[in-house]
Order: C-alpha cells, then structure tokens, then sequence
C-alpha cells in the first residue's frame, strides 16, 4: 500500500490497520499450514470493479442483465481448473471450504443420513461431520481416527466402520494429518458399502497440482477443495467432480445454498489457477515438501514429539507435552518471538481444544518467501531456544529480533514495503 493511498484519506484507521498486517507478514516466519502469500496479480483481480457485480446463476443462464465478461472470467476459472487437476467438471463459485463440503452433502444426501469422516481430534474438519458443526448436526455420523501408536489412518478400521455403519457419504481429507492419503483405498471401501466418496483436499491443493501428492481425481466421485493454502488463491473454495453429478452439484451450490458468486474472488481463482499451472509452481510444491521433512527431521533431534514420527506432506503436527509445555502456552511465546503457527490438538489429546497438547506447523508461507532447507534448520534451532526459554521475555526478544533480521532478506509475494 503506497504513500498516496486513497484508503489512507478516507479511512486512515483502516489504513493504519493494513498497513501493520503488511509489516507482521513480512517480518514474522509464518508457520501456520493453512496460510500463504498470493501473488500481486492475484491481489490486483480481488480488489478489482468485479465486487460491484451481481451474477446469480452460471455462465450462459444469468438472472441479471451485463454478464458479457464476467461470463468469460467464470468460464476460464472453470477450464483452467478442469485442466489443472483433471476434472470433469468444476464449481468455483462456493464462498469457502465449508460451504463448498455442505453442498456435496445438499447434493447427494438427504437429512440425517449417515456420513463417515475423519474426527476432528485426530485431525479432521468440522465439516466432515463433529458435532458442533450443521454437518454434524442435519446428518448422523460416525468417525474413524487414526492409529494411537503410529498416528497414521488405519484403513482396516475405516473399512471396518464403514461396514458396520452403511454411510451414504465418505468423506477424505484433514486439516491435521502429515502423512499421504490414500484415495485409492477409500474409494474401495465406498464402493464396498455403496457410498459415495468425498475428498477434501483444502490443504494439499496446490501439492496434487504440483505433482507432489497422489490426486484423487480418478477415485473420488467428488473433491472439494478451498483455494488459498497451498495453492495461493484467494479465499473461495472449488467443487470437482465427475460430469454425471455436475447438475446435481451446481444446483446445490445456487440457488440451494447461494446467491450471487463473488465474481472478483472467482477472477482471483483463475489467476492463480493460471499461476499455479506453470513450472516454476511445481517447484514451490516441491520444495514446500523438502522444507517440512527438513523442518521435522531438525525438530526431532530436539527431541520434539512429532504426530506419525514426521510428515510427507506440507505440515507438521508435534505434541508438546514431553517437552513440559502445552500447545496454546508453546504457540503464544512462539509468536512474542516472531514465529507463528497454531496450537493444536494431537490425536488421544486429554486437554480441551483451546487449550491443547500440540502445535501445528507448515511450511506454504515460508516456502512462497523463497527460504530453503538450510532456512528450515535454522527455524528449528529458534523453535528450539523458545522451548527452552518459555518464560524468559530476554530471550523471546532476542529471538523475535534475529527473525526480524532474517526475514527481511526474503521477499513477500504481494507485499510492496
């Protein structure tokens, strides 16, 4: 944001605000998974004249009148994410992650059949359906979890389960699990019951574009997807699927469970869609992979307790409590310090979910800056020296400088300071 601002005149406190977002992004090692930097060109189509625009409907079958372009940047987000990962058929219109999940439930479920997810304590999402979520609450459901001792998704038990309980809807994917899922098997177990097969793959996104995770695009009768995290979109949502259930999804999306789509969101999502289908994107999702293997095998040697014994994909999740610390306490000092992640719960966690025994850590942000595995190293050993000095603001501040230092070698994708 620039000196002659006409934000800074009409609104200075607002201004002032984004302004010291801008600066926290570009001097803190942000660690948290789910977050990234976007592109300036992607920044530039979501705050472009596009949010004036009502466009209830789908290209081609408008209620409003003036569509003659937003159609066309509706129809290249739609082939580009066709192309990009393989599908049939593609929705870019949901607002987010969770609406996009509950349309594939409006879509293919009536009220208070039976799903089956991943649990959230162990990894999975709201909307997969806990408890506390409409998903949890308009469907039953039944959870599988993943093995106590070695933190990885028992497929026997999920397989198990699904026997058992005769879900309609199988659902894929977790906002906690380092491991690689396999879709393959999944998508056995759902044929098996005679269910559908969901999977959500909102945090590795921009790994399967990059060829760094298995796709579950030829297993998955439908995949859900948010397109920020690692794919470093804005914040909207994708809904693939084969073209058979492509009336069904759309009319789920609108008008089931939305009006008008936010069409500047939508040309956000083809920028990086476009972004994303380049060679040097391949790049990024793999180094995004090296960076959290490193980072875990150095946090390790710290004697840190990591969730599975490490990670293949782009996050990290560590249980604290061997170290005498619990996960919000751990995350708090790690911020005062420079560095962000989020506090976590670990799968068999005894404590409640705001106050838990882990932390989760990704390496998207920190990656799209350009730092490498001689960067993750040095990460660790701060990750380390706050550990040790919980309490000790000297060195937190210590700390929080040398991170001030170290970033300020690395450019911010978006961010002009």
């Amino acid at each position: 944001m620039g000196g002659n601002s006409l934000l800074r005149e009409v609104d200075p406190e607002i201004f002032d605000l984004i302004r010291k977002e801008e600066q926290r992004q570009f001097e803190k090692i942000r660690l948290i998974p789910s977050e990234n930097y976007v592109s300036r060109a992607v920044l530039e189509a979501t705050g472009s004249v596009l949010t004036n625009k009502y466009s209830e409907g789908y290209p081609g079958k408008r209620y409003y009148e003036g569509q003659q372009f937003i159609d066309q940047v509706e129809n290249i987000a739609i082939e580009r994410a066709k192309a990009l990962f393989g599908a049939e058929h593609a929705n870019v219109q949901p607002y987010s992650g969770s609406p996009a999940n509950l349309a594939v439930y409006f879509a293919l479920l009536k009220p208070y059949d039976t799903v089956m997810g991943m649990a959230l304590p162990h990894g999975g999402h709201l909307t997969h359906g806990w408890n506390v979520s409409i998903t949890g609450q308009f469907f039953k459901s039944v959870q599988y979890g993943v093995n106590p001792e070695t933190g990885l998704i028992d497929y026997d038990q999920v397989r198990e389960i699904a026997r058992r309980e005769k879900p309609k809807l199988i659902i894929a994917g977790a906002t906690a699990y380092p491991r690689v899922i396999d879709f393959k098997a999944f998508r056995e177990i759902a044929d098996e019951v005679g269910a559908y097969f969901l999977a959500d793959i909102a945090h590795i996104a921009g790994l399967v574009a990059g060829g760094v995770h298995p796709s579950p695009l030829p297993y998955a009768h439908v995949v859900t997807t948010t397109t920020h995290k690692t794919l470093r979109g804005p914040r909207g949502a994708m809904i693939l699927c084969k073209q058979d259930l492509a009336k069904a999804i759309d009319r789920a999306v609108f008008p089931g469970l939305q009006g008008g789509p936010h069409n500047h969101t939508t040309a956000g999502i083809a920028v990086a869609l476009l972004e994303a289908s380049k060679p040097e994107f391949k790049e990024y999702a793999q180094q995004t992979v090296k960076n959290a293997k490193v980072l875990a095998t150095e946090l390790s040697s710290y004697g840190f307790k990591l969730v599975s014994g490490g990670t293949d994909n782009h996050l990290i999740l560590m249980d604290v409590t061997p170290r005498g610390l619990t996960g919000k306490v751990f995350a708090k000092a790690l911020d005062r310090a420079g560095i962000v992640c989020n506090y976590n719960t670990v799968p068999g966690d005894q404590r409640k979910p705001f106050d838990p025994s882990g932390i989760r850590l990704g390496t998207p942000a920190v990656t799209s800056r350009g730092m490498k595995e001689e960067d993750m190293k040095r990460i660790a050993r701060w990750i380390n020296t706050v550990a040790e000095n919980i309490e000790n603001e000297d060195v937190l501040n210590r700390v929080n400088s040398e991170v001030k230092e170290f970033t300020r070698h690395f450019e911010c994708p978006g961010i002009l300071l």
